[in-house]
């Protein structure tokens, strides 16, 4: 009996050991995913993820000019990203009625030539379709060649 309880005793030692050698899993790659960017992009509007944090971008709504503006972004939400000048489309889905609604190409004067990273309308109806409750959305950019979809839910406007 005394033998059992000494190869017991070994065992549990064993085992033991075996776990404290034993790494602790890597934490989960979204828990130590912290947020590089600040709340809100340069121009002081709504920041849009794209991908996977790949790029942003930024949606200002400018109710005195009554223009909304995209700003393509880099993935820290703080450098302009020039990107093909063909239109963006943003989606807005406002009481019950989905409607799209195109922005044209607004090159920056640091945009090199072919290229923008600003997009904008003057068409009233997209802020008032941002503005109505629950509004809700998504824009579709290409960049480098791949497309990317980013969700609108609210937004800023300039100050």
């Amino acid at each position: 009996m005394r033998f059992l309880r000494q190869a017991d005793a070994l065992m549990m030692a064993t085992l033991v050991t075996l776990g404290a050698a034993t790494p602790a899993p890597a934490a989960p790659a979204a828990a130590a995913h912290a947020h590089a960017h600040p709340a809100e992009g340069p121009h002081h509007g709504t920041l849009i993820e794209l991908g996977r944090e790949d790029y942003h971008a930024e949606l200002v709504h400018d109710e005195k000019a009554d223009t909304v503006t995209i700003y393509i972004l880099d993935a820290a939400a703080t450098a302009a990203v020039p990107i093909a000048t063909a239109p963006l489309t943003l989606n807005v889905r406002a009481g019950g009625t989905a409607q799209q609604f195109p922005l044209a190409a607004k090159p920056q004067s640091t945009d090199p030539v072919g290229t923008s990273s600003a997009f904008t309308t003057g068409d009233k109806r997209v802020g008032q379709a941002l503005h109505a409750k629950g509004a809700t959305g998504h824009l579709n950019v290409e960049i480098a060649g791949k497309r990317y979809v980013g969700r609108v839910g609210g937004h800023s406007h300039a100050h």
